[in-house]
C-alpha cells in the first residue's frame, strides 16, 4: 500500500524541495499528515466531489486538484497538489459533515478496495480538515508527497 503524508507548505517551491528530501516532510520541523492509501488525485477529487457536492469529474479538473508537482522517476516519491477548493470545504465542514462525508466516502471503489471503513474514513477526514484548519489562517497549501 502507498504511503501519503499531507502537510502543509508556503507554496510549489517549498512543497517541492520538501518533497525530494530524504524520507519526505519531517514531522518535527512541518505539520504532516500520514495516510495509507489515500491517494491525491482520485481517492481525494472524489472526495471534494462530496464535500463540494459536485461530479467526480468536475472535482477533478479544478485548479490544483491532483496536480503532479514533483516526480522523482518510477520508484521515487510523486508530489501533488490538494485542490484549495478542496481545502476550503475541510477548513468549513463540521463534525456532523465530516461524517457525513466519511459515509458516502468510504463507499467509493478506492476506498473499498482498500478495505476503509466509514470509521477508518472519518478519522482520516478528522485528520485532512484538522490540517487544513491549521494551515488556512497562516495562508499554507495543502500538498501530498506520495510513495511506495
Amino acid at each position: 500500500m502507498t504511503l501519503c503524508d499531507y502537510f502543509s507548505a508556503a507554496d510549489d517551491r517549498a512543497a517541492v524541495a520538501v518533497a525530494g528530501s530524504p524520507g519526505g516532510p519531517d514531522p518535527a520541523a512541518l505539520d504532516v499528515v500520514s495516510l495509507k492509501g489515500i491517494d491525491p488525485v482520485v481517492a481525494i477529487a472524489r472526495l471534494e466531489a462530496i464535500a463540494t457536492d459536485c461530479g467526480y469529474e468536475e472535482a477533478g479538473q479544478r485548479p490544483r486538484s491532483g496536480l503532479l508537482l514533483y516526480g522523482a522517476g518510477v520508484d521515487g516519491p510523486l508530489l501533488f497538489s490538494v485542490s484549495d477548493t478542496l481545502v476550503a470545504a475541510l477548513v468549513t465542514a463540521s463534525r456532523d459533515d465530516l461524517r457525513r462525508f466519511a459515509q458516502s466516502w468510504s463507499v467509493t471503489a478506492e476506498l473499498r478496495h482498500d478495505q476503509v471503513d466509514a470509521g477508518t474514513a472519518a478519522g482520516a477526514l478528522e485528520a485532512l480538515a484538522g490540517l487544513a484548519r491549521r494551515a488556512h489562517p497562516a495562508g499554507l497549501r495543502l500538498y501530498c508527497r506520495w510513495s511506495l
